[in-house]
């Protein structure tokens, strides 16, 4: 049973596209990932770009820092099914290259691009393939005058610095561009979305800068874009963790699932184990989620170690599990179902999901057929 009462307000901004994937608007908040393979062993990069895929990546990031790497792309591109964002610095030229090898958007930074005259090269180019732009701010290199300017990097240096670069691409007819405005730290990655969102109507790209590894770099970028998307800020997402990309994809849905914004597979609920749980709760929940990670349709599943708090949790999901012994009660849709042997309950929970999942898939299926009949 998904919330029916979802109180975040997104702020409108224009919709651009990446390749087939909206953003902004009233497109749904994306989740992408960045490749950390060599560009140039395109066997490595294709297969870790579907890794992300098979968990819900709407669209990956891959760099391209030389000529050599540009023609990887280009292979990329034809192997993988979903749009790709080319990671751009300092040479425009590469700019230029892949966007004529298939990239549907351009990372780049205006500022290390070179002269103007270099960056309306690559604006016409984008323009002449129809592809979109993502200009990053980082916290960590910000101009030299702006550094000298405010002594720190502060929200405001981060706002000015992205005005500028905004500026070059509205001398240059251009608007199909989404911005970033990234920090390591929380507080300043908040402040600068913030003041940038209350300036722009593009889309803006929401992530924690270098947030670290796998458990602090997550709490990091909970908090500080659970903060913005509570403020209806952000419209894609990327969490950056020293951890395979895959698994920042995970992240950025648990995220927007934890919200109410968007559902990417289980929702898992459960209780953390105490001496009253009828069964190892934390065994069961891992072996679960690890079955269960193929998953891509919206569930709600409650698993609850001992009545207390079980019956209340188990009716509000699409499908509930109170722990006793021997069997456990089950709920389906809010209402009591059957007994299942406690001693069998990942197999006999993964069968209900998966069964779940298979009814709600012909369901679409009928309403598909039946809306393509009438028209």
């Amino acid at each position: 049973m998904s919330n029916p009462h979802t109180p975040i307000k997104r702020k409108h901004t224009k919709k651009i596209y990446v390749g087939s994937v909206a953003v902004g608007g009233d497109a749904p908040i994306s989740v992408q990932s960045m490749t950390n393979t060599d560009t140039c062993d395109v066997d490595a990069t294709v297969a870790q770009i579907q890794r992300c895929v098979d968990a819900g990546a709407d669209f990956m990031r891959v760099s391209t820092p030389t000529m050599e790497s540009v023609k990887a792309f280009g292979e990329i591109k034809k192997r993988v099914s979903v749009p790709l964002v080319a990671d751009i610095h300092f040479d425009y030229k590469i700019a230029l290259a892949v966007a004529e090898a298939g990239a549907d958007c351009l990372r780049i930074n205006p500022g290390n691009i070179g002269n103007e005259q270099k960056v309306r090269e690559v604006i016409a180019c984008a323009k002449h393939h129809g592809i979109s732009m993502r200009i990053g701010v980082n916290a960590g290199s910000l101009e030299k005058d702006l550094q000298k300017k405010y002594g720190e990097p502060t929200g405001e240096a981060m706002l000015e610095s992205a005005l500028r670069h905004i500026d070059i691409l509205d001398r240059n007819n251009f608007d199909e561009y989404k911005i970033s405005v990234k920090a390591s730290n929380v507080f300043l990655t908040l402040d600068a979305y913030r003041l940038i969102s209350a300036q722009i109507d593009n889309p803006l790209h929401l992530g924690v800068t270098e947030a670290g590894v796998y458990r602090t770099g997550t709490v990091k970028s909970a908090i500080a874009l659970g903060g913005l998307l509570l403020d209806g800020i952000g419209d894609t997402m990327r969490i950056s963790l020293a951890s395979p990309p895959e698994e920042e994809v995970k992240i950025g849905f648990d995220i927007l699932k934890s919200l109410g914004i968007r559902s990417n597979g289980v929702n898992f609920i459960a209780c953390p184990s105490c001496s009253r749980q009828e069964f190892d709760v934390i065994k069961v929940m891992n072996e679960l989620e690890a079955r269960l990670e193929d998953i891509r349709e919206p569930i709600d599943l409650s698993v609850i170690g001992c009545k207390v708090n079980g019956p209340g949790e188990a009716k509000e999901a699409d499908i509930g599990v109170v722990g006793a012994n021997p069997n456990s009660l089950v709920y389906k849709n809010g209402d009591k179902s059957h007994l299942i042997d406690t001693n069998k309950l990942v197999d006999e929970i993964e069968q209900m999901v998966r069964e779940h999942v298979k009814v709600l898939q012909e369901k679409r299926t009928h309403q598909l057929i039946h809306t393509i009949n009438l028209s």
